[in-house]
């Protein structure tokens, strides 16, 4: 007996490749759970050097080998039974590698399905990023309470005091704060609340930066809309999209170290979101584990060159640059000989560190840096990435220890996050 015919509405993404951005063809499911294009795939891992080849696009997981391409069939079908479907109402569903040019229409507004798909993406986007403002101004609420019990408890010492004493020190100023009180209910319910509206805040940031980058890729792809002020396009009003960055030949995508991680820090699923935690994480013990709120990443260069981005829009205090893996961990990133970073204050200064000293750079906040090491010439460079590069500091560097990407994010605000992008290419 057939079985029961139930309606399920597709969008093309939801069958669709992020590589080629187009409808699946001979869909490839990784080990990971990904799914893409077989050739796009292939073509992909033919373009990367040795290191970890086979990763996912997607999650970067990857392994020592190739793994066995083969074809998922229950997604072919459907990507099929979508292509019949769509070409029923006269659209076009080929994948992009292959799509023709449509052809002509009566006269009307013009039409794309992948225009269309980006004004929908834009539009989802907005609306996160108003959820992600409205859940940041509950965080300050709820933050905004938490201290004003605390300095009740805790009498005339405040943050601030705390902050000077204990950064003079060097004692992790993610522990400086005073403990928060939770004998009664009503504080115990505050540290609930804040806790859950953390984890919704960490969801809503991951989910932004996977579809700001969709929506970056896609706006490349698309060919040049015909000018007419009778017709305007759904996406006409936005601004242009961002242009390729001049780096990316030598962009890299690295990934937090989980045994340099503070246990003050936590990290995403897939390494590339570290966040600073509300409670102590009880991570195992080790030698190589940061005391104060920092983190290298897994990644380690003594030669060639590399680029990578880091954004900062969500954190109010951080430092980002390298450093070896021999810096001490009861250090902080830039106030030793084997570490270098660019760091915003949080007072409206960002500053530079080399050689255990400051210089003073200027008052204007990145929401993007770019780090350029060029270990042939022996120099580090920061950037404000906007729409170009803007040149912050460049210093030089020695490659005679490996070099890890590294990060510090200030303790006293659990929230914070530093996020590494993928780099626009």
């Amino acid at each position: 007996m057939a079985g029961l015919g139930v309606p399920v509405w597709l969008a093309e993404d939801d069958l669709g490749c992020i590589i080629c951005q187009g409808l699946l063809n001979w869909p490839a499911t990784l080990p990971c759970g990904h799914t893409f294009c077989r050739d796009c795939l292939k073509d992909l891992w033919g373009a990367r050097g040795a290191r970890r080849p086979w990763a996912c696009p997607t999650c970067r997981e990857g392994a020592g080998q190739q793994p066995q391409l083969r074809k998922n069939t229950l997604l072919q079908e459907l990507a099929d039974k979508y292509s019949r479907a769509v070409r029923e109402l006269g659209e076009d569903p080929a994948p992009a590698s292959s799509r023709a040019p449509a052809p002509a229409a009566a006269p009307g507004p013009p039409h794309h399905p992948a225009r269309q798909q980006v004004a929908v993406q834009k539009s989802i986007t907005e609306v996160g990023q108003k959820l992600t403002e409205l859940v940041e101004q509950l965080v300050d609420i709820v933050r905004s309470l938490q201290n004003q019990r605390r300095l009740t408890e805790s009498g005339p010492d405040n943050e601030l005091g705390i902050l000077g004493t204990t950064f003079s020190s060097g004692v992790d100023l993610s522990l400086a704060s005073p403990k928060l009180v939770t004998s009664n209910t009503s504080e115990g319910k505050m540290k609930d609340v804040l806790h859950d509206l953390e984890e919704i805040q960490e969801k809503l940031r991951e989910n932004l930066t996977w579809k700001e980058a969709s929506e970056e890729q896609i706006q490349m792809e698309l060919p040049e809309a015909p000018s007419s002020s009778s017709c305007p396009l759904p996406n006409q009003s936005l601004p242009a999209p961002k242009r390729a960055s001049r780096f990316a030949p030598w962009a890299i995508n690295p990934t937090f170290d989980l045994q340099t991680l503070s246990c003050t820090l936590e990290v995403s699923k897939n390494c590339q979101i570290v966040t600073v935690s509300h409670h102590p994480q009880s991570y195992p013990r080790s030698c190589k584990r940061f005391s104060t709120s920092q983190v290298l990443c897994s990644q380690a260069f003594s030669s060639g060159q590399q680029y990578w981005e880091v954004d900062t829009r969500h954190c109010s205090h951080w430092a980002v640059g390298v450093a070896s893996w021999g810096m001490s961990r009861d250090g902080i990133l830039g106030r030793t000989i084997d570490s270098c970073c660019v760091e915003w204050k949080g007072t409206n200064q960002l500053s530079a560190w080399h050689m255990v000293k400051e210089t003073v750079l200027g008052s204007d906040r990145p929401g993007v840096v770019g780090i350029w090491l060029d270990l042939e010439e022996g120099k580090l460079a920061f950037y404000s990435v906007a729409n170009q590069e803007k040149l912050l500091y460049e210093c030089p560097v020695s490659a005679s220890a490996p070099l890890h990407p590294a990060f510090w994010l200030y303790g006293l605000h659990p929230g914070n996050s530093l996020i590494l992008k993928q780099v626009r290419v």
